[in-house]
């Protein structure tokens, strides 16, 4: 079997998505840790999917997805990636 490292990580964010999917939306999380990694990869798994199946993903797309939870949860994910990925370059 040829695993690339990609499809390996986007199968961690793909069932972390499935595992935490009750949090989304919902008042009864108490911890923010929580709420944000399941908004984060609930906003990143059809990106994952796509990356399982072989197919490429917008970029973009997925840091827009970023943006939006960041808006929506105070959080600062997409500062964070364009961080990290400056740091790498």
């Amino acid at each position: 079997m040829d695993v690339k490292q990609n499809q390996l990580l986007a199968f961690a964010v793909y069932e972390i998505r499935l595992l935490l999917a009750h949090h989304i939306g919902s008042g009864d999380t108490p911890d923010p840790a929580v709420k944000a990694a399941a908004h984060l990869a609930y906003a990143l798994h059809n990106q994952a999917e796509a990356t399982l199946q072989g197919h490429t993903f917008d970029p973009e797309k997925a840091i827009e997805a970023l943006r939006a939870v960041d808006k929506m949860l105070a959080t600062n994910f997409q500062a964070s990636f364009l961080q990290a990925v400056s740091q790498g370059a």
